[in-house]
């Protein structure tokens, strides 16, 4: 049995495909000592629109690195999806004599798209491995199946993959059984850990006859994550009697922790859901990392989608039945509340044709006991926030908004503001990033007519000390700002200090002089 350790591919869906010369000189040096076959460094890829680091593209300065630090075999892997005969020379001549294997990550409906990659790439000479997704649900794809036995003259390796995390042993051994029966290819296992079965499901895949198992160090990989490279070796330790030098092993896990502690893979309860019903994972995957969104909110899209229902909650139309010269829209920095009291004053006189719009129910209390309409986005976390902003909603004077059904994290409202819970009947200033709190926001000022738009609370976040998932949010606020601006002609400004360099400043204080 040969063991695999896909880190720096599969751990770079948290890091889009980045890892610091210290950390990768650390890993290499780490394996050189451990009893580990192969080590798969990343993608080639073709060129994509969106930002995507070095380990997805593996330029040849990076394969020559690779190749000078680590004493392993090498491995790339192809997204077939992607990658077509012809572009195979481009990307893999330079990855003769320094890659010994190449995997194609596909959908077993492709695979016989796949047969025609895996024969151009045999003849640079490397081995050829098939990851093929979706392992839990192959019996519903008879024509994959019956093609199987084609790949016994273009594969050295039939990879079985437990795309959703949700096999348990007895899946691997009746998967294993069916596969036999068609390829006399070596088989390999790469198991998810939504079910915290990665291990016993890899073990079991190495009783009955698979050849290779991946791996990544403190189980890093997309969603959930892998089988961790440390738990596999210290079994194969204690019960195979496996060499390790548990300082190297040691070495390159305390490397990895530290990221871990940053971005925070491995399961939880809406892994475990979506692992369970064979739902994708790249859904939870943003839904969890970007933290708006409640567990209860996963649940319940996910649900939704193992039910097939778009929506679990039809609302009312929100058609208002007021018009406002000025909307002031609070976020949820913390200066709305440093600056409570002169945004009060500032609304005082105003109140007639002003309404305020909470985009976070953060700090609505502060701003409870105004004379004025008040109208509160409910998207993400927000009906479980406003239940914890205020002690009672029963006297609740607002109206909360949503955004038009369907909505992909279904739908949750307090019982004490049904009535008062209306849904927009579109957003027309974007076609992304609909659910989010500020597109809320700006489509409901939009709806009210307001032509002036103050926001208060959108601090942003300092450059120095800013993290991706705080510039990926902040990055999301520039740009729909900018495309409301521009769909509108409505000017937006913040009464508030904020860093968001597309909203120019006007201070609520020198309108209090």
């Amino acid at each position: 049995m040969k063991i695999l350790d896909c880190t720096l591919r599969d751990g770079g869906y948290y890091t889009e495909w980045d890892f610091s010369p210290e950390l990768v000189k650390t890993y290499f040096q780490s394996f050189n000592n451990l009893p580990v076959d192969y080590l798969e460094i990343g993608y080639r890829s073709n060129p994509m629109k969106e930002y995507l680091g070095e380990y997805f593209y593996c330029p040849q300065y990076v394969l020559e690195n690779a190749r000078e630090t680590s004493k392993t075999k090498l491995v790339i892997i192809l997204n077939e999806k992607d990658v077509r005969p012809e572009h195979v020379p481009a990307l893999l001549k330079p990855c003769v004599g320094i890659i010994t294997m190449v995997r194609i990550a596909l959908d077993p409906e492709q695979l016989p798209r796949a047969l025609k990659l895996a024969e151009a790439i045999k003849k640079l000479g490397f081995e050829v491995g098939f990851n093929i997704m979706y392992m839990s649900k192959w019996k519903q794809y008879k024509s994959f199946l019956d093609e199987i036995k084609y790949v016994d003259a273009v594969a050295d390796y039939f990879y079985m993959v437990d795309s959703y995390g949700g096999v348990y042993p007895q899946d691997v051994k009746e998967t294993i059984d069916i596969v036999k029966q068609r390829t006399s290819v070596k088989l390999g296992f790469h198991g998810h850990n939504n079910l915290e079965l990665a291990l016993i499901n890899s073990l079991t895949a190495v009783e009955n006859g698979v050849s290779m198992i991946d791996a990544t160090v403190t189980g890093m990989g997309r969603g959930a994550g892998n089988l961790k490279t440390e738990l596999l070796l210290t079994a194969l330790n204690a019960r195979d009697n496996l060499k390790v030098d548990f300082n190297a092993l040691s070495t390159v896990v305390d490397a990895f922790e530290k990221l871990q502690q940053h971005h925070g893979w491995g399961t939880n309860l809406p892994y475990m859901v979506s692992g369970a019903n064979s739902l994708p994972q790249k859904d939870v995957m943003e839904w969890v990392t970007r933290r708006f969104y409640s567990f209860n909110s996963i649940i319940r899209a996910l649900n939704n989608q193992k039910e097939k229902v778009q929506d679990n909650q039809k609302l009312p139309v929100f058609q208002p039945a007021k018009k406002y010269k000025r909307a002031i829209i609070i976020g949820g920095g913390p200066n709305a509340r440093l600056h409570r009291q002169a945004i009060r004053e500032y609304i005082q006189g105003k109140e007639a044709d002003t309404c305020l719009i909470h985009a976070s129910s953060k700090n609505a209390a502060d701003y409870d006991h105004l004379a004025i309409d008040q109208y509160f986005c409910l998207v993400g976390n927000e009906g479980h926030r406003l239940e914890n902003v205020f002690l009672s909603l029963s006297n609740f004077k607002g109206q909360c908004v949503l955004p038009p059904f369907p909505r992909k994290m279904g739908t949750y409202i307090p019982d004490a503001i049904q009535d008062k819970s209306f849904e927009l009947p579109h957003i027309d200033f974007t076609t992304t990033l609909t659910d989010s709190h500020t597109a809320l926001a700006l489509q409901t000022a939009h709806q009210l007519g307001a032509i002036q738009l103050l926001l208060v609370g959108y601090d942003g976040y300092q450059e120095k000390t800013i993290s991706q998932l705080e510039k990926t949010l902040a990055d999301e606020n520039e740009y729909l700002f900018r495309a409301f601006r521009e769909f509108t002609g409505n000017e937006l400004s913040s009464l508030t200090p904020t860093n968001y360099k597309s909203l120019p400043v006007t201070s609520v204080y020198a309108s209090l002089v």
